[in-house]
């Protein structure tokens, strides 16, 4: 490890840091996919140390890029699989089952605001906080019929949700992920955030509940019909997780190799969907079984169609962020952040300004920074890290992928300012999560 904090190419490499987090912050202003200026920079910032390096005599950055790029891919992959099983499950209407059936039950405003958030906060353990926040913000506002008080109130309820119950499994968030594959908390350990990310949730929306309007919307009988082969691939998706823990648990190998295992079984089952499993599909449809010389009403299933529909976006942010911040630990600034924040605050006061920080910035680089100071502290404070790191994103709506994800669902009405109208709500709900930390990890002190 260098100190080149004081050097040229440190300073530089800041401010270009710097640079890329505002364009970041922006891209609902200026258009501009947040992977770009990340990726650039992130690269810029090695180039940079690599030209001081070379003009002083050399350095180890070849050999801490080999040790990043480990870390880097392991968790790539990871996410590579989960995203594609859930495309796939898209694809196979799973999603839209579920929303139809909800949208079936005929529920008033009231019953569908507990009913989307309780849904969100279950379902994001599992698929994902993104994936959970965007489903059920669709099905909020196709019931909504309009009603912007309803819209905004639930989608604020939503993007809580998610982040809360993304924040209590090793699945639910990358920075939970990172948290996990990085061995800081164990996986039955995850649990005793369970109850803290209930309460993160549950407050805000006794606060919230009271404004959401008492009528009914107009019903929608819309059925989606799930396509062959869907509660297969959600029980290999089930296996695939339980793959992944086992791994990692008793096998003592990287988490990744399970997802990728259950990925191999997905394009197995993929291939067999394809020749066979999706006939009954088509012939129901009335498309010809030899479709060559047919115009194409219906695809077949094809696996390859589902990796190339995952977000790369957030894969390559993800790459970018990483590398730029190995860049700042290389460098030397997040030692000396650590040791100006965890040495003088402690760890308690440091972990609850971090989560409110990772509304402002973003979590998955805070959390990457933290997990790269590795300050000295036991299972009770990683797991406080954990748990605001993912829901101190709720209180702005751009402080987590989720929000950003449903502002782009109701442009109109779903605003910042909207969100930031129950933001004291939010932080109610974060300070008392916080609380009940504080009381369940006595234990562990």
């Amino acid at each position: 490890m260098a100190n080149l904090t004081v050097t040229w190419a440190g300073y530089t490499a800041l401010i270009c840091f710097a640079l890329a987090y505002i364009l970041v912050i922006f891209e609902e202003k200026i258009h501009m996919r947040k992977s770009k200026p990340v990726i650039l920079i992130g690269c810029f910032m090695w180039m940079l140390i690599g030209i001081y390096e070379a003009g002083h005599g050399g350095g180890h950055a070849h050999d801490f890029i080999k040790e990043l790029i480990a870390e880097i891919g392991e968790l790539f992959f990871f996410l590579l699989s989960a995203m594609t099983y859930i495309n796939t499950l898209d694809e196979r209407n799973v999603f839209k089952a579920l929303r139809g059936w909800l949208l079936g039950k005929g529920l008033g405003f009231r019953k569908l605001f507990w009913a989307t958030g309780l849904i969100t906060f279950f379902l994001s353990p599992l698929a994902d906080n993104l994936t959970s926040a965007l489903l059920m913000s669709t099905v909020a506002l196709a019931v909504s019929g309009g009603n912007s008080k309803f819209i905004v109130i639930a989608f604020v309820n939503i993007v809580v949700a998610a982040n809360a119950g993304g924040a209590w499994s090793p699945f639910g968030d990358i920075t939970t992920l990172m948290v996990w594959t990085a061995g800081k908390v164990p996986t039955l350990e995850f649990s005793y955030l369970m109850i803290p990310s209930v309460i993160n949730w549950i407050i805000p929306a006794l606060i919230m509940f009271p404004f959401v309007p008492n009528e009914k919307p107009q019903g929608d009988n819309e059925v989606f019909e799930m396509k062959p082969g869907a509660f297969v691939i959600i029980g290999l998706g089930i296996g695939t997780i339980a793959t992944a823990v086992s791994f990692h648990q008793f096998l003592h190998l990287p988490p990744f190799m399970g997802m990728m295992l259950g990925l191999g079984a997905l394009m197995f089952f993929g291939y067999y969907l394809k020749r066979w499993g999706d006939q009954a599909n088509m012939k129901r449809l009335g498309i010809k079984e030899d479709r060559r010389k047919e115009p194409r009403k219906e695809t077949r299933f094809d696996i390859f169609t589902k990796i190339e529909g995952v977000e790369f976006d957030t894969l390559l942010f993800f790459f970018g962020v990483l590398t730029a911040v190995g860049a700042l630990q290389y460098i030397g600034y997040l030692a000396l952040a650590s040791q100006n924040l965890y040495g003088t605050l402690g760890p308690t006061t440091s972990n609850i300004i971090v989560g409110v920080l990772s509304a402002i910035v973003d979590n998955i680089p805070v959390m990457y920074a933290v997990l790269k100071m590795d300050p000295a502290m036991g299972l009770d404070q990683w797991l406080l890290i954990t748990l605001t790191c993912g829901v101190g994103g709720s209180l702005l709506s751009v402080g987590s992928a989720a929000g950003v994800a449903v502002m782009g669902v109701d442009r109109e009405n779903y605003t910042f300012m909207s969100h930031l109208k129950w933001a004291p709500a939010i932080a109610v709900g974060y300070i008392a999560s916080i609380g009940s930390w504080y009381f369940l990890t006595m234990g562990l002190r």
